[in-house]
Protein backbone atom coordinates (compact mmCIF):
# COMPACT_ATOMS: atom_id res chain seq x y z
CA UNK A 1 0.00 0.00 0.00
CA UNK A 2 1.42 3.37 -0.99
CA UNK A 3 0.91 6.42 1.21
CA UNK A 4 1.15 9.71 -0.61
CA UNK A 5 2.91 12.60 1.07
CA UNK A 6 0.69 15.26 2.56
CA UNK A 7 0.70 18.50 0.65
CA UNK A 8 2.93 21.20 2.13
CA UNK A 9 1.10 23.89 4.06
CA UNK A 10 3.93 26.35 3.63
CA UNK A 11 2.96 29.37 1.50
CA UNK A 12 4.66 29.83 -1.82
CA UNK A 13 7.62 32.22 -1.65
CA UNK A 14 6.93 35.77 -2.75
CA UNK A 15 9.61 37.36 -4.87
CA UNK A 16 10.53 40.96 -4.13
CA UNK A 17 12.31 43.62 -6.20
CA UNK A 18 16.07 43.30 -5.80
CA UNK A 19 16.34 47.01 -5.03
CA UNK A 20 13.89 49.60 -3.74
CA UNK A 21 13.02 51.03 -7.11
CA UNK A 22 11.80 54.40 -5.82
CA UNK A 23 14.60 54.95 -3.29
CA UNK A 24 16.82 57.04 -5.59
CA UNK A 25 13.94 59.41 -6.30
CA UNK A 26 13.07 59.65 -2.60
CA UNK A 27 16.70 60.38 -1.68
CA UNK A 28 16.86 63.03 -4.41
CA UNK A 29 13.67 64.60 -3.06
CA UNK A 30 15.16 64.65 0.43
CA UNK A 31 18.41 66.16 -0.91
CA UNK A 32 16.34 68.94 -2.52
CA UNK A 33 14.56 69.68 0.77
CA UNK A 34 16.71 72.40 2.27
CA UNK A 35 16.13 75.11 4.84
CA UNK A 36 13.87 73.23 7.23
CA UNK A 37 12.90 69.73 8.27
CA UNK A 38 10.54 68.11 10.73
CA UNK A 39 12.40 69.21 13.87
CA UNK A 40 14.60 72.16 13.00
CA UNK A 41 15.36 74.86 10.50
CA UNK A 42 18.92 74.49 9.26
CA UNK A 43 19.64 77.98 10.57
CA UNK A 44 18.70 76.80 14.08
CA UNK A 45 21.09 73.84 14.24
CA UNK A 46 23.87 75.93 15.83
CA UNK A 47 21.54 77.02 18.62
CA UNK A 48 20.35 73.45 19.14
CA UNK A 49 23.94 72.17 19.41
CA UNK A 50 24.79 74.98 21.84
CA UNK A 51 21.73 74.04 23.89
CA UNK A 52 22.79 70.40 24.00
CA UNK A 53 26.30 71.45 25.05
CA UNK A 54 24.85 73.47 27.94
CA UNK A 55 22.63 70.58 28.99
CA UNK A 56 25.58 68.30 29.73
CA UNK A 57 28.96 68.60 31.35
CA UNK A 58 31.83 68.09 28.89
CA UNK A 59 35.48 68.26 29.80
CA UNK A 60 38.64 66.96 28.14
CA UNK A 61 42.04 67.42 29.80
CA UNK A 62 45.42 66.06 28.84
CA UNK A 63 46.93 63.43 31.09
CA UNK A 64 50.37 61.80 30.79
CA UNK A 65 50.15 58.38 29.19
CA UNK A 66 51.66 56.82 32.30
CA UNK A 67 48.80 58.15 34.45
CA UNK A 68 45.84 56.99 32.35
CA UNK A 69 43.37 55.11 34.52
CA UNK A 70 42.88 51.58 33.18
CA UNK A 71 45.67 51.81 30.61
CA UNK A 72 49.30 50.68 30.78
CA UNK A 73 52.34 49.81 28.70
CA UNK A 74 52.40 46.00 28.54
CA UNK A 75 55.43 44.15 29.84
CA UNK A 76 57.51 42.62 27.07
CA UNK A 77 56.04 44.66 24.19
CA UNK A 78 55.45 48.18 25.45
CA UNK A 79 52.07 48.15 23.68
CA UNK A 80 49.58 50.59 25.21
CA UNK A 81 46.62 48.43 26.28
CA UNK A 82 43.43 48.56 28.36
CA UNK A 83 43.28 46.35 31.44
CA UNK A 84 40.19 44.53 30.07
CA UNK A 85 41.98 43.58 26.86
CA UNK A 86 39.13 45.22 24.96
CA UNK A 87 38.46 48.57 23.23
CA UNK A 88 41.76 49.09 21.35
CA UNK A 89 45.52 49.10 21.73
CA UNK A 90 48.43 51.14 20.38
CA UNK A 91 51.05 48.85 18.86
CA UNK A 92 53.91 49.07 16.37
CA UNK A 93 53.96 48.51 12.61
CA UNK A 94 56.86 47.85 10.25
CA UNK A 95 56.23 48.67 6.58
CA UNK A 96 58.26 47.92 3.43
CA UNK A 97 57.05 48.97 -0.03
CA UNK A 98 58.34 48.03 -3.46
CA UNK A 99 58.13 51.54 -4.89
CA UNK A 100 57.84 55.22 -3.98
CA UNK A 101 60.17 57.85 -2.49
CA UNK A 102 59.88 56.32 1.00
CA UNK A 103 60.30 52.56 0.81
CA UNK A 104 60.28 51.60 4.50
CA UNK A 105 59.31 52.97 7.89
CA UNK A 106 58.03 52.03 11.32
CA UNK A 107 55.26 53.69 13.29
CA UNK A 108 52.74 53.31 16.12
CA UNK A 109 49.27 52.33 14.98
CA UNK A 110 45.85 51.79 16.58
CA UNK A 111 44.67 48.19 16.53
CA UNK A 112 40.94 47.76 17.12
CA UNK A 113 39.96 44.35 15.73
CA UNK A 114 36.29 44.49 16.73
CA UNK A 115 33.74 45.72 14.19
CA UNK A 116 31.52 48.62 15.23
CA UNK A 117 28.21 49.93 13.94
CA UNK A 118 27.68 53.27 12.23
CA UNK A 119 23.97 53.44 11.51
CA UNK A 120 21.54 56.13 10.38
CA UNK A 121 17.82 55.67 10.90
CA UNK A 122 15.51 57.05 8.19
CA UNK A 123 11.81 57.82 8.26
CA UNK A 124 9.43 59.65 5.97
CA UNK A 125 7.60 62.72 7.26
CA UNK A 126 5.10 64.50 4.99
CA UNK A 127 6.46 62.57 2.02
CA UNK A 128 10.12 63.49 2.61
CA UNK A 129 12.81 61.18 3.98
CA UNK A 130 14.44 62.43 7.18
CA UNK A 131 17.47 61.06 8.97
CA UNK A 132 17.90 60.80 12.74
CA UNK A 133 21.13 62.60 13.65
CA UNK A 134 22.79 62.80 17.05
CA UNK A 135 24.58 65.65 18.82
CA UNK A 136 27.51 63.51 19.91
CA UNK A 137 30.46 64.44 22.07
CA UNK A 138 33.80 62.99 21.01
CA UNK A 139 36.91 63.80 23.07
CA UNK A 140 39.03 64.50 19.99
CA UNK A 141 36.66 67.03 18.40
CA UNK A 142 38.01 70.56 18.56
CA UNK A 143 34.46 71.85 19.10
CA UNK A 144 33.36 68.83 21.21
CA UNK A 145 29.84 68.33 19.75
CA UNK A 146 29.23 67.38 16.12
CA UNK A 147 26.39 65.75 14.19
CA UNK A 148 26.86 62.00 14.16
CA UNK A 149 24.86 58.96 12.97
CA UNK A 150 21.95 57.66 15.01
CA UNK A 151 24.20 54.88 16.30
CA UNK A 152 27.98 55.20 16.49
CA UNK A 153 29.34 52.45 18.69
CA UNK A 154 32.11 49.90 18.92
CA UNK A 155 31.26 46.34 19.87
CA UNK A 156 32.73 47.00 23.32
CA UNK A 157 30.34 49.94 23.67
CA UNK A 158 27.16 48.20 22.59
CA UNK A 159 28.00 44.99 24.47
CA UNK A 160 28.46 47.22 27.57
CA UNK A 161 31.97 46.07 28.43
CA UNK A 162 32.29 49.47 30.13
CA UNK A 163 29.17 48.64 32.24
CA UNK A 164 27.58 51.87 31.15
CA UNK A 165 24.17 52.72 29.74
CA UNK A 166 22.80 51.00 26.64
CA UNK A 167 23.36 52.58 23.24
CA UNK A 168 20.22 54.43 22.20
CA UNK A 169 18.37 53.17 19.09
CA UNK A 170 20.75 50.20 18.78
CA UNK A 171 17.77 47.83 18.43
CA UNK A 172 17.04 49.20 14.95
CA UNK A 173 20.42 47.95 13.70
CA UNK A 174 20.81 44.63 15.54
CA UNK A 175 18.63 41.65 16.33
CA UNK A 176 15.20 41.21 14.73
CA UNK A 177 14.76 43.69 11.91
CA UNK A 178 12.54 46.67 12.73
CA UNK A 179 12.87 48.34 9.37
CA UNK A 180 14.06 48.03 5.79
CA UNK A 181 17.81 47.83 5.31
CA UNK A 182 18.93 50.04 2.42
CA UNK A 183 22.68 49.76 3.07
CA UNK A 184 24.87 47.53 5.21
CA UNK A 185 28.52 47.34 4.20
CA UNK A 186 31.87 46.93 5.96
CA UNK A 187 34.09 49.92 5.29
CA UNK A 188 37.65 50.71 6.33
CA UNK A 189 38.77 53.71 8.31
CA UNK A 190 42.02 55.72 8.18
CA UNK A 191 44.58 53.29 6.79
CA UNK A 192 47.56 55.32 8.00
CA UNK A 193 46.44 55.34 11.63
CA UNK A 194 44.31 52.19 12.08
CA UNK A 195 45.39 48.59 11.51
CA UNK A 196 42.67 46.83 9.46
CA UNK A 197 39.84 48.70 11.18
CA UNK A 198 36.33 48.28 9.78
CA UNK A 199 32.80 49.33 10.71
CA UNK A 200 29.37 48.38 9.42
CA UNK A 201 27.92 51.39 7.59
CA UNK A 202 24.13 51.06 7.73
CA UNK A 203 21.00 52.86 6.53
CA UNK A 204 17.75 51.48 7.95
CA UNK A 205 14.32 52.93 7.18
CA UNK A 206 11.31 52.49 9.43
CA UNK A 207 7.72 52.93 8.37
CA UNK A 208 5.59 55.94 9.15
CA UNK A 209 3.66 53.87 11.70
CA UNK A 210 6.86 53.04 13.63
CA UNK A 211 7.47 55.30 16.59
CA UNK A 212 11.12 56.02 17.23
CA UNK A 213 10.92 57.59 20.70
CA UNK A 214 12.36 61.11 20.59
CA UNK A 215 15.47 62.02 22.59
CA UNK A 216 16.67 65.54 23.28
CA UNK A 217 20.15 64.82 21.85
CA UNK A 218 18.73 63.64 18.50
CA UNK A 219 16.91 65.41 15.68
CA UNK A 220 15.38 64.53 12.29
CA UNK A 221 17.01 66.31 9.32
CA UNK A 222 16.52 66.00 5.57
CA UNK A 223 19.43 65.02 3.35
CA UNK A 224 19.36 68.54 1.94
CA UNK A 225 19.77 70.03 5.41
CA UNK A 226 22.74 67.75 6.04
CA UNK A 227 24.15 68.97 2.72
CA UNK A 228 23.81 72.57 3.89
CA UNK A 229 25.66 71.67 7.09
CA UNK A 230 28.40 69.90 5.13
CA UNK A 231 29.35 73.34 3.81
CA UNK A 232 30.32 74.29 7.37
CA UNK A 233 33.62 73.56 9.12
CA UNK A 234 33.68 70.81 11.75
CA UNK A 235 29.94 70.23 11.98
CA UNK A 236 29.06 66.87 10.38
CA UNK A 237 31.36 64.22 11.80
CA UNK A 238 33.35 61.62 9.90
CA UNK A 239 31.10 58.72 10.87
CA UNK A 240 28.01 60.47 9.48
CA UNK A 241 29.86 61.32 6.27
CA UNK A 242 30.97 57.76 5.58
CA UNK A 243 27.46 56.36 6.12
CA UNK A 244 25.93 58.96 3.77
CA UNK A 245 28.46 57.98 1.11
CA UNK A 246 27.12 54.41 1.34
CA UNK A 247 23.53 55.49 0.64
CA UNK A 248 22.23 54.10 -2.66
CA UNK A 249 23.04 56.48 -5.54
CA UNK A 250 20.95 59.63 -5.79
CA UNK A 251 22.17 60.70 -9.23
CA UNK A 252 23.26 58.64 -12.24
CA UNK A 253 25.34 59.55 -15.25
CA UNK A 254 24.89 57.46 -18.39
CA UNK A 255 28.48 57.41 -19.66
CA UNK A 256 32.08 57.34 -18.46
CA UNK A 257 35.59 57.45 -19.91
CA UNK A 258 36.11 53.85 -18.79
CA UNK A 259 33.48 51.16 -18.56
CA UNK A 260 32.83 49.79 -15.08
CA UNK A 261 34.64 46.59 -16.07
CA UNK A 262 37.66 48.55 -17.33
CA UNK A 263 37.81 50.58 -14.10
CA UNK A 264 37.53 47.39 -12.05
CA UNK A 265 40.30 45.79 -14.11
CA UNK A 266 42.60 48.78 -13.64
CA UNK A 267 42.01 48.72 -9.89
CA UNK A 268 42.62 44.95 -9.72
CA UNK A 269 45.96 45.45 -11.46
CA UNK A 270 46.85 48.20 -8.97
CA UNK A 271 46.02 45.92 -6.06
CA UNK A 272 48.01 43.01 -7.43
CA UNK A 273 51.16 44.80 -8.59
CA UNK A 274 52.30 46.28 -5.27
CA UNK A 275 55.00 44.44 -3.34
CA UNK A 276 54.17 45.22 0.28
CA UNK A 277 55.45 43.71 3.53
CA UNK A 278 53.54 44.83 6.63
CA UNK A 279 54.27 43.37 10.07
CA UNK A 280 52.94 44.16 13.53
CA UNK A 281 55.81 44.70 15.97
CA UNK A 282 55.99 45.65 19.66
CA UNK A 283 55.65 49.35 20.32
CA UNK A 284 58.97 49.21 22.19
CA UNK A 285 60.74 48.18 18.96
CA UNK A 286 59.45 50.99 16.70
CA UNK A 287 62.46 52.86 15.32
CA UNK A 288 62.49 56.65 15.02
CA UNK A 289 59.92 57.16 17.79
CA UNK A 290 60.43 57.97 21.46
CA UNK A 291 58.23 56.98 24.37
CA UNK A 292 58.12 59.28 27.36
CA UNK A 293 55.88 59.50 30.40
CA UNK A 294 53.64 62.03 28.63
CA UNK A 295 53.67 61.14 24.95
CA UNK A 296 54.89 58.86 22.15
CA UNK A 297 56.25 60.96 19.27
CA UNK A 298 58.52 60.93 16.23
CA UNK A 299 62.08 62.08 16.78
CA UNK A 300 61.70 64.71 14.01
CA UNK A 301 58.41 66.05 15.40
CA UNK A 302 56.47 65.06 12.26
CA UNK A 303 53.45 62.88 11.55
CA UNK A 304 51.56 62.49 14.86
CA UNK A 305 51.84 61.96 18.60
CA UNK A 306 50.13 59.50 20.93
CA UNK A 307 48.77 61.45 23.91
CA UNK A 308 46.46 60.78 26.83
CA UNK A 309 43.18 62.47 27.85
CA UNK A 310 40.74 62.33 30.76
CA UNK A 311 37.14 62.80 29.68
CA UNK A 312 33.85 63.82 31.28
CA UNK A 313 30.71 63.59 29.15
CA UNK A 314 27.26 63.77 30.66
CA UNK A 315 25.39 62.30 27.70
CA UNK A 316 27.62 59.32 26.90
CA UNK A 317 27.04 55.71 27.92
CA UNK A 318 29.87 56.18 30.46
CA UNK A 319 30.22 59.62 32.02
CA UNK A 320 33.99 59.48 32.81
CA UNK A 321 36.94 57.64 31.30
CA UNK A 322 40.60 57.90 30.32
CA UNK A 323 42.06 56.97 26.95
CA UNK A 324 44.95 57.54 24.53
CA UNK A 325 44.38 59.59 21.36
CA UNK A 326 46.45 60.02 18.23
CA UNK A 327 47.19 63.72 17.59
CA UNK A 328 48.31 64.64 14.04
CA UNK A 329 50.92 67.33 13.55
CA UNK A 330 49.36 69.93 11.25
CA UNK A 331 46.26 70.04 9.07
CA UNK A 332 45.83 67.69 6.13
CA UNK A 333 44.70 68.51 2.61
CA UNK A 334 42.31 66.15 0.83
CA UNK A 335 41.19 67.04 -2.68
CA UNK A 336 39.48 65.58 -5.69
CA UNK A 337 40.69 67.19 -8.90
CA UNK A 338 37.98 66.83 -11.51
CA UNK A 339 37.13 67.80 -15.04
CA UNK A 340 34.24 67.33 -17.40
CA UNK A 341 34.84 64.70 -20.05
CA UNK A 342 32.12 64.48 -22.70
CA UNK A 343 30.01 66.74 -20.50
CA UNK A 344 30.20 64.31 -17.54
CA UNK A 345 32.18 65.16 -14.38
CA UNK A 346 35.07 62.76 -13.78
CA UNK A 347 37.15 62.55 -10.60
CA UNK A 348 40.87 61.77 -10.70
CA UNK A 349 41.16 58.88 -8.25
CA UNK A 350 44.34 57.52 -6.70
CA UNK A 351 44.91 53.82 -6.02
CA UNK A 352 46.59 54.53 -2.70
CA UNK A 353 48.63 52.15 -0.58
CA UNK A 354 48.08 52.61 3.15
CA UNK A 355 49.75 50.35 5.66
CA UNK A 356 46.63 49.65 7.72
CA UNK A 357 44.36 48.56 4.85
CA UNK A 358 43.10 45.00 4.81
CA UNK A 359 43.67 44.79 1.02
CA UNK A 360 46.69 47.11 0.78
CA UNK A 361 45.16 49.52 -1.75
CA UNK A 362 41.91 51.51 -1.81
CA UNK A 363 40.64 54.28 -4.06
CA UNK A 364 41.49 57.66 -2.57
CA UNK A 365 41.10 61.31 -3.56
CA UNK A 366 43.65 62.76 -5.97
CA UNK A 367 45.53 64.35 -3.08
CA UNK A 368 45.51 63.06 0.48
CA UNK A 369 48.45 64.32 2.48
CA UNK A 370 49.66 66.35 5.39
CA UNK A 371 51.94 68.89 3.67
CA UNK A 372 54.27 69.15 6.68
CA UNK A 373 55.16 65.47 6.39
CA UNK A 374 56.60 66.01 2.89
CA UNK A 375 58.43 69.34 3.07
CA UNK A 376 61.75 67.71 3.96
CA UNK A 377 61.71 65.79 0.65
CA UNK A 378 62.67 67.24 -2.76
CA UNK A 379 59.70 68.39 -4.90
CA UNK A 380 59.92 65.39 -7.24
CA UNK A 381 59.37 63.02 -4.28
CA UNK A 382 56.26 64.75 -2.98
CA UNK A 383 52.76 63.47 -3.84
CA UNK A 384 51.63 64.31 -7.39
CA UNK A 385 49.27 67.30 -7.63
CA UNK A 386 49.98 68.38 -4.02
CA UNK A 387 51.06 71.89 -5.02
CA UNK A 388 47.95 72.27 -7.18
CA UNK A 389 45.76 71.37 -4.20
CA UNK A 390 47.63 73.79 -1.94
CA UNK A 391 47.51 76.65 -4.45
CA UNK A 392 44.59 76.04 -6.83
CA UNK A 393 43.91 78.34 -9.79
CA UNK A 394 41.70 81.32 -9.04
CA UNK A 395 38.01 80.58 -9.47
CA UNK A 396 38.45 76.80 -9.79
CA UNK A 397 37.63 75.73 -6.23
CA UNK A 398 34.07 74.38 -6.10
CA UNK A 399 34.16 73.25 -2.47
CA UNK A 400 36.53 73.94 0.43
CA UNK A 401 35.59 72.99 3.99
CA UNK A 402 37.59 71.83 7.03
CA UNK A 403 36.23 68.55 8.40
CA UNK A 404 37.23 66.69 11.54
CA UNK A 405 38.44 63.13 11.32
CA UNK A 406 37.34 60.44 13.78
CA UNK A 407 37.01 62.22 17.14
CA UNK A 408 36.87 59.06 19.21
CA UNK A 409 40.48 58.12 18.45
CA UNK A 410 42.13 61.27 17.05
CA UNK A 411 42.70 64.61 18.79
CA UNK A 412 42.10 67.79 16.75
CA UNK A 413 42.58 65.85 13.51
CA UNK A 414 41.39 68.06 10.67
CA UNK A 415 41.71 68.13 6.90
CA UNK A 416 40.77 70.73 4.34
CA UNK A 417 38.51 68.96 1.85
CA UNK A 418 38.30 70.34 -1.68
CA UNK A 419 36.85 69.83 -5.14
CA UNK A 420 39.00 71.64 -7.73
CA UNK A 421 38.04 71.93 -11.39
CA UNK A 422 40.97 71.40 -13.75
CA UNK A 423 41.74 71.17 -17.46
CA UNK A 424 44.01 69.14 -19.74
CA UNK A 425 47.07 71.24 -18.95
CA UNK A 426 46.84 70.26 -15.27
CA UNK A 427 45.25 66.80 -15.36
CA UNK A 428 45.69 64.99 -18.70
CA UNK A 429 43.32 62.28 -19.90
CA UNK A 430 46.25 59.87 -19.59
CA UNK A 431 47.13 60.37 -15.90
CA UNK A 432 50.28 59.23 -14.07
CA UNK A 433 50.62 55.60 -12.92
CA UNK A 434 48.37 54.86 -9.98
CA UNK A 435 45.75 57.44 -11.05
CA UNK A 436 42.62 57.04 -13.16
CA UNK A 437 39.46 58.89 -14.13
CA UNK A 438 36.12 57.72 -12.69
CA UNK A 439 32.70 59.31 -12.46
CA UNK A 440 31.08 59.93 -9.08
CA UNK A 441 28.50 57.30 -10.04
CA UNK A 442 31.19 54.69 -10.61
CA UNK A 443 32.70 55.37 -7.20
CA UNK A 444 29.24 55.32 -5.63
CA UNK A 445 28.65 51.86 -7.09
CA UNK A 446 31.87 50.69 -5.45
CA UNK A 447 30.82 51.98 -2.01
CA UNK A 448 28.23 49.19 -1.99
CA UNK A 449 31.25 46.89 -1.49
CA UNK A 450 33.75 47.00 1.35
CA UNK A 451 37.39 48.07 1.09
CA UNK A 452 37.20 49.73 -2.33
CA UNK A 453 36.76 53.45 -1.57
CA UNK A 454 38.66 54.91 1.38
CA UNK A 455 37.15 57.06 4.11
CA UNK A 456 38.52 60.35 2.77
CA UNK A 457 37.04 59.71 -0.68
CA UNK A 458 33.76 58.73 0.98
CA UNK A 459 33.68 62.10 2.78
CA UNK A 460 33.88 63.91 -0.55
CA UNK A 461 31.26 61.60 -2.12
CA UNK A 462 28.89 62.40 0.76
CA UNK A 463 29.15 66.07 -0.17
CA UNK A 464 27.93 65.24 -3.69
CA UNK A 465 25.15 62.96 -2.43
CA UNK A 466 23.78 65.55 -0.01
CA UNK A 467 24.01 68.42 -2.50
CA UNK A 468 26.76 70.30 -0.67
CA UNK A 469 28.64 70.67 -3.97
CA UNK A 470 27.55 70.78 -7.60
CA UNK A 471 30.17 69.63 -10.12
Amino acid sequence: MTVSAAPSLRPAPVLRPRVAEDLAARLARSAAATGAGRDLRTADVDDWLAQRARAHRFRVERVPLGRLDGWSFADGTGNLVHHTGRFFSVEGLSVTLGEGPVRSWQQPIIRQPEVGILGILAKEFDGVLHFLMQAKMEPGNRNVLQLSPTVQATRSNYSTVHRGAKVKYLEYFTGPRRGQVHADVLQSEHGSWFYRKANRNMLVEVGEDTEAPPDEDFCWLTLGQIGELLRRDNLVNMDARTVIACFPPVHSFPGALLTDAELQSWFTVERSRHDVDIRRIPLDEVEGWTRGEDVVEHTDGRYFRVVGVRVEAGNREVSRWDQPLLEPVGTGVTAFLYRRIGGIPHLLVHAKVEAGFLDTVELAPTVQANPGNWRHLPPEDRPPFLELALDPPAGRVRYAVVHSEEGGRFLNAESRYLFIETDDSQTPLDPPPGYQWATPGQLKALTAHGHYVNVQARTLLSCIDAGAVQL
